[in-house]
């Protein structure tokens, strides 16, 4: 059983999914380093950390991705002063109203798939804090009461003790069984602060490559 309304109106891929989170996350994480050139952008779709699935994506499947997210009007190229490499940018707020909660909850559901409230709370803390579980869950019902829809609430599933929630960006029920092996539920203990803490220092590391590959192309370009 599924709890939500209509379906969404704009249907995107997997590929297309990914490389709009990428652009919506770099801007709310990294705002010194977006918009992104192709590189960086193509990178950011194989980081490891914050990812389900990890995938490896080449230039050419990304390039082809932007295109197509250019014409439903969900992404702009752009050039920066100084730079001869084409930037590509998000333009999620052209088409849909949201806040910067709204986004980043919306952000970790294309970058991770189905998530718990508990879930959702932790892994958003790096785009926008949450100061209790009841704030998620009213952030989740805005969304899910958009014109359109954006996100549609799962029923529990065996084993479960809470129910996840999902983004309509792939569609509706046809795309459940995409889902499956998602990550079992956060639960708040020494262990979990431990596997953050590792997270932390995995992202950190990658967005230190992605620093280093930045100057490299400023570099390059003299």
């Amino acid at each position: 059983m599924l709890y939500g309304g209509p379906e969404m109106d704009i249907i995107l891929n997997d590929n297309e999914v990914r490389i709009l989170a990428c652009l919506i996350e770099k801007e709310m994480t990294t705002p010194e380093y977006y918009p992104l050139s192709l590189n960086s952008l193509t990178n950011a779709c194989n980081q490891k950390s914050n990812r389900n699935p990890v995938v490896s994506y080449d230039e050419i499947a990304v390039s082809r991705g932007l295109d197509s997210l250019q014409e439903k009007g969900l992404i702009r190229k752009t050039f920066t002063s100084g730079s001869r490499v084409t930037k590509f940018l998000h333009a999620t707020l052209d088409r849909f109203d949201l806040s910067r909660q709204e986004m980043a909850i919306f952000c970790e559901l294309m970058l991770r798939g189905p998530q718990t409230v508990g879930e959702l709370r932790a892994h958003t803390e790096r785009m926008s804090a949450f100061e209790s579980l009841t704030q998620v869950e009213d952030t989740l019902q805005g969304l899910a009461e958009h014109d359109p829809p954006l996100t549609l609430k799962m029923s529990r599933e065996a084993g479960r003790k809470e129910c996840r929630y999902m983004h309509l960006l792939l569609g509706g029920v046809e795309t459940l069984h995409d889902f499956n092996a998602d990550p079992a539920e956060i639960e708040i203990s020494s262990d979990e602060k431990i596997k953050k803490l590792e997270d932390e220092i995995v992202t950190m590391r990658s967005e230190l490559e992605e620093l280093k590959r930045a100057f490299s192309e400023f570099k390059a370009q003299f």
